[in-house]
């Protein structure tokens, strides 16, 4: 027998899924300010089991931390991904601050087919939770520009997590650079994490491993207008010794090498990455 809600019934449940978000975006509620609101953001409620054990090989409130955030910024985060950042940039932001998540994307039909399902089920998280994810802001980036919001010197941060060998392979690395570039105020900072290549690789070399050379980075920062202002070993790993069959790609967590090795990858752990931060000039 099929047993129907009565409209008590259905007016108890949807009061109980709101309480349930209520409470889960005040259980990622913190300080309104400092070192405190952000480290709870990171052990919030909202990231799961599995997120939370890459933090080993991540460090996200180390890195967000020398990226110099703040909860009041204007924070444009490129290339989300599954969300991955996201979970933490949310939840922190929310009552004060602004977050733009833009999505990549690329000139080549397969990438672009497949980035397509991944914004589709980044769009279904962030539908799931609106307590936590409703004031996000999702737009692109498609050929150096923005679309879906405003991005034209209004921006506080913008923070890119190993995208750039992508944006290298697809030949779009300077264009985008300079849209950060544009949308960041004078003062702003560019965060860049990502794979790191040992000096001197070549820019082939560079695209078929995923790892790059900061020197590379720093060279086309600097080319579109930005200024070294620091960096960091936070992220960095020194078991990858970054001569592996299927590049960066045959370390966790994508594993594409399968079971061959695979035991022996997981104890090298994520890749040795560089994280830096560059300034738009005043």
């Amino acid at each position: 027998m099929i047993h129907h809600s009565t409209p008590r019934f259905r007016t108890l449940r949807y009061t109980l899924a709101g309480l349930s978000a209520a409470l889960l975006l005040a259980a990622c509620a913190a300080t309104p300010s400092g070192p405190d609101s952000l480290a709870a953001a990171v052990a919030g409620p909202q990231r799961s089991d599995a997120a939370k054990a890459r933090d080993v090989y991540r460090h996200p409130q180390d890195t967000l931390q020398f990226f110099e955030i703040a909860p009041t910024q204007t924070v444009l985060e490129i290339a989300p991904g599954g969300g991955w950042y996201t979970d933490i940039l949310a939840p922190y932001l929310h009552d004060r601050g602004t977050l733009y998540e833009a999505e990549y994307e690329s000139p080549s039909p397969a990438a672009a087919a497949e980035e397509k399902a991944g914004d589709a089920a980044f769009a279904r998280k962030l539908a799931a939770t609106p307590a936590v994810y409703g004031n996000v802001v999702v737009g692109t980036l498609q050929a150096g520009q923005f679309s879906g919001f405003a991005a034209n010197g209004n921006v506080d941060r913008v923070f890119t997590f190993r995208n750039i060998h992508n944006w290298i392979k697809d030949g779009q690395l300077d264009a985008n650079l300079q849209a950060f570039y544009r949308a960041l105020k004078p003062g702003g900072l560019l965060g860049v994490e990502e794979h790191r290549a040992a000096p001197g690789t070549s820019l082939q070399q560079m695209i078929d491993s995923g790892y790059v050379t900061e020197a590379y980075v720093i060279e086309h920062a600097r080319a579109a207008g930005f200024e070294l202002a620091g960096s960091s070993e936070v992220n960095s790993n020194p078991r990858d010794t970054r001569d592996y069959p299927h590049g960066v790609w045959s370390l966790p967590p994508t594993y594409e090498g399968g079971s061959v090795d695979k035991a022996r990858f997981a104890a090298i752990g994520e890749s040795d990455r560089m994280t830096l931060r560059f300034v738009k000039p005043q």
